[in-house]
């Protein structure tokens, strides 16, 4: 396929800001149907949360005062697909990070006050009390847990995408990508790897790679599709769903994994809730369907955990 035909391919399904782990760049909050323009096309319609039981073993171990309330105020940010993303109409939020959070508090006997936020500012306000619980694909990395609480439900990572006519076959290592152009999404912290290793083809006398980002994550995309940038970085879960929507895209490898959890202030009382809400997911069958129908079985975890070691 031309690449002329590829540009508006790839801007259809990246609207914006992908569902980065770790990461995170673009502000959704402040024009929402602007930031990721609706997403077309096959998107899964399949209902896996109304069915949803509350746990009443689960819902004990809220506070008082939560359970007095029956509400929590949820932070999301949101992407593309298959995390968080609008529908065509520009309102309507889907994707597995939405049904995840709508069905822990199903199990809990909670509804959700769901506000769109940026992803580099969730966290902060977090700290700050605004917001009891953030999703946004929040990679655990130890640096994170000094100063955030997660409860893990799924497993996602860094990975990188190249056109169908690169001659890249895998990364492995960074200095794999010496003398070549990486795209990413700016402010996120594949872009802080990128940055950090950068040194290590000079080190090696090689060329460096430059690292180009762009706040809007379309832009990423379509800078692959004109050959602005030789290879992508971003989601293992992200990339994957592009590729398998468009052709002239080829996935190459997960780099990184990381364990993905919901985010809270630190030193929270509600993590052990919401660890006994998703392993009840797990049991009762509807994590697995979550899973199944976004395309993500890979990311399944054994159980959540409350702010485990980093994944190194």
């Amino acid at each position: 396929m031309p690449r002329n035909r590829h540009t508006a391919a790839f801007a259809l399904i990246t609207v914006a800001a992908l569902s980065l782990t770790a990461c995170g760049s673009g502000d959704p909050a402040a024009s929402p149907a602007g930031a990721t323009s609706g997403v077309k096309g096959k998107i899964p319609v399949t209902d896996v949360v109304s069915s949803v039981k509350k746990d009443d073993a689960a819902a004990k171990l809220l506070p008082g005062r939560v359970r007095a309330s029956g509400t929590l105020s949820l932070a999301s940010s949101i992407g593309a697909p298959p995390g968080a993303f609008y529908l065509e109409d520009g309102k309507t939020l889907a994707g597995a990070d939405i049904d995840f959070a709508d069905a822990v508090a199903k199990k809990l006997g909670l509804k959700l006050k769901r506000e769109v936020a940026s992803f580099e500012a969730i966290l902060p306000a977090l700290g700050s009390g605004k917001y009891d619980v953030g999703t946004g694909n929040f990679g655990v990395t130890d640096e994170r847990r000094k100063t955030i609480d997660f409860v893990t439900y799924i497993n996602d990572g860094q990975g990188f995408a190249v056109r169908d006519d690169s001659e890249l076959k895998e990364v492995t290592d960074l200095t794999q990508l010496c003398g070549l152009t990486v795209g990413t999404g700016a402010g996120t912290t594949f872009e802080a790897t990128l940055e950090e290793n950068r040194h290590r083809c000079a080190d090696a006398g090689r060329k460096p790679y430059e690292v180009r980002t762009y706040a809007d994550q379309a832009a990423v995309w379509i800078s692959l599709q004109q050959g602005r940038s030789d290879v992508l970085m971003s989601t293992i879960n992200g990339l994957r769903y592009a590729v398998s929507q468009q052709e002239g895209l080829r996935f190459l490898n997960e780099f990184k994994r990381l364990d993905v959890g919901f985010a809270f202030k630190k030193g929270t009382p509600l993590a052990p809730a919401f660890q006994a809400a998703v392993n009840g997911l797990k049991e009762d069958g509807t994590y697995d369907r979550i899973l199944k129908k976004w395309g993500t079985g890979e990311s399944a975890i054994e159980s959540s955990r409350i702010s485990p070691p980093e994944i190194r």
